[in-house]
């Protein structure tokens, strides 16, 4: 299997895993989104609590044949490319978030998706390169589990509750909480500091990295198209089930990342990414992916282009609303009323949009690593 044919499913997974990003992170208004694209309040899962789990695998998986010319080993290059995309994609998401702040120091949210990204892959790419195979299933399983123990015996009475957990208690001492995200009501008057994408939570958030790391290693040492989508398949399931046996104990949780929230995404992950390699490897189904490889092969400037894009829209106004309700009343609710359906709209045609910018740079060959 060649490196070309291997990386397209992997793309194209990427791809559309980008787009179902900016299609739940912009709908046309907060008040009207369907359920299944909003996340689960706590405990539980909906597919929009599957996104974001699905680009760290994605990660891991990238990671096998990035580190392929450092010979898998934890040396000068590979350090210093560690610290460059360390560096650049926090750097990237804390300046987002001062943007959307206005620049109010004070305010100043300093985590955030791009953030836990940098994080869980610095972390993860150390590990990987130290490691050999049978060890990183083992420190994988040992976070996993020392996470849950460490949640449970510093967590008071009510370990895995929003106000009490220690994710919240570690970021409210190190962060302060005028740093932290604030969109998690008590009720409906009052939304306290707690932030889903907290310095603790990263640990657990690291494993999503290490297992598609692990499925890299399969998918590039393999030469079978058929065995390798099968495998991925099996592991999916076997994730996929291991996290709802785990979900009674340790439940199903994003915004303190569960290990079993860990387990049931990334055997997701693992199930998508073995049928579409099954569907475009096997089967050879390509051209209707291509639009979603084209998204794929810029991935991260996509992301930062569509929270630029939402944050100029926001901050620029046409007369006494700004451009983004401008765009949703006009474009849409115009002719949908304000319902669920054109939010949905509004929020696809942002994706369509940015798909589009994708579509031109895959085609002049222009691909932004950051």
């Amino acid at each position: 299997m060649s490196k070309t044919q291997r990386l397209v499913a992997l793309d194209a997974f990427r791809g559309i895993t980008i787009l179902f990003m900016i299609i739940v992170n912009t709908p046309g208004t907060w008040e009207h989104v369907w359920p299944p694209l909003e996340h689960s309040p706590w405990n539980g899962c909906t597919p929009t609590d599957l996104v974001f789990p699905y680009f760290l695998f994605i990660v891991g998986v990238a990671m096998w044949f990035s580190f392929k010319k450092y010979n898998h080993r934890l040396n000068g290059g590979s350090l210093w490319r560690i610290v460059r995309r360390v560096i650049g994609i926090f750097g990237l998401g804390l300046l987002i978030n001062a943007v959307a702040a206005d620049f109010d120091w004070t305010h100043l949210r300093i985590l955030g998706v791009l953030q836990r990204i940098a994080l869980a892959y610095g972390l993860a790419s150390v590990l990987v390169l130290l490691l050999g195979r049978t060890w990183r299933w083992v420190v994988a399983a040992l976070i996993l589990l020392g996470y849950w123990g460490v949640l449970l015996y510093y967590g008071g009475d009510h370990p895995l509750d929003l106000m009490t957990n220690l994710v919240r208690q570690i970021d409210l001492q190190v962060l302060g909480a005028n740093h932290m995200y604030h969109g998690y009501p008590m009720n409906e008057a009052h939304k306290i500091a707690f932030d889903p994408e907290g310095l603790l939570s990263t640990l657990p958030a690291t494993v999503n990295v290490l297992l598609g790391y692990q499925m890299g290693e399969m998918i590039g040492n393999s030469k079978d198209h058929f065995k390798t989508s099968l495998f991925l398949m099996v592991f999916g399931i076997l994730g996929i089930g291991l996290g709802l046996v785990w979900d009674p104990y340790f439940p199903i949780n994003k915004p303190i990342w569960s290990s079993s929230y860990v387990l049931f995404t990334s055997g997701w992950a693992s199930l998508w990414l073995g049928i579409m390699l099954w569907m475009i490897d096997v089967k050879g189904w390509k051209r209707w992916a291509m639009p979603l490889v084209a998204t794929g092969m810029n991935p991260l400037f996509i992301y930062v282009l569509s929270d630029a894009w939402t944050l100029t829209m926001l901050k620029t106004h046409v007369g006494e609303v700004n451009l983004y309700s401008w765009i949703y009343q006009h474009l849409y609710v115009s002719w949908l009323g304000n319902t669920n359906f054109a939010s949905f709209m509004f929020a696809l045609g942002n994706a369509v949009l940015l798909g589009l910018v994708g579509w031109v740079m895959y085609k002049k060959k222009i691909f932004i690593k950051i």
